[in-house]
């Protein structure tokens, strides 16, 4: 059965877009109905496969952001101008548009409530590296998780913040906290951070180090392993850290 299972999570499957929402101007979510879906984790992510009209197949891997649960699966993808399929995705598509996706994939990046149960848990996100860590806050939201959970993103703008006004109804209930940086510039009246991600804003937004936490990272390579940096400077335990990172080119 386990190796039966495996070989489904392996396998593509066609998904088609149900509804397309533009989160910013170059993020959308596409909801997703895939038949046969296994089901997956908070942080989990999928491959997506292109496959033009000549043959030509072009794929890439995309976080999930809808809960486990959800009626849809929904994937949040920022446009790369020379990326090969997010260009497509973010900007072509249409609702009706089908393309083929495999997974769940990637278990060390997932959040499950009921094995670290009341564990506070930090998430730390840069730009789109905020995906996964929205499934995390919406599982948090749909389970009622005892467990504290608290996130820090780092945007370039407020019209960059991906989700925001759900970010703005999830802050500040069921102890959920949102914390926001942005780096370039900021709206007038702007209370939060306005600098780049350093170890005084992590010693502020995180709990002391302990045992109990648990932290999870995402975004492009310099901005995750700056951040696990100077959590460990802080006295965090380096195994209490899990990264997902990015790099600058593909899509």
């Amino acid at each position: 059965m386990a190796r039966a299972a495996l070989l489904g999570r392996l396998s593509w499957r066609p998904a088609r877009i149900a509804e397309l929402v533009q989160e910013t101007p170059r993020a959308a979510s596409l909801h997703l109905d895939v038949p046969g879906w296994p089901g997956h984790l908070a942080g989990q992510h999928v491959d997506v496969r292109l496959t033009a009209e000549d043959g030509y197949q072009a794929q890439r891997s995309y976080s999930i952001a809808s809960a486990p649960g959800a009626e849809r699966l929904t994937l949040t993808i920022e446009r790369l101008d020379d990326g090969e399929v997010s260009p497509y995705l973010v900007g072509e598509a249409r609702v009706g548009d089908g393309f083929e996706l495999r997974g769940p994939v990637g278990l060390y990046f997932a959040w499950q409530p009921e094995v670290q149960r009341d564990r506070p848990v930090l998430l730390i996100g840069g730009g789109s590296g905020v995906v996964p860590l929205m499934a995390m806050l919406r599982l948090h939201a749909a389970t009622g998780a005892a467990a504290p959970m608290r996130l820090l993103y780092s945007s370039r703008s407020i019209d960059e913040v991906i989700y925001r006004d759900e970010l703005d109804q999830l802050n500040g209930s069921g102890g959920r906290e949102v914390r926001l940086a942005l780096t370039r510039s900021q709206p007038p009246g702007w209370t939060g951070y306005a600098r780049r991600l350093d170890k005084t804003m992590l010693s502020e937004v995180a709990w002391p180090p302990s045992s109990d936490l648990i932290c999870y990272i995402c975004g492009p390579t310099s901005f995750v392993e700056a951040a696990a940096e100077s959590l460990v400077q802080l006295g965090h335990a380096p195994g209490s850290i899990r990264t997902e990172r990015f790099g600058a080119t593909g899509g």
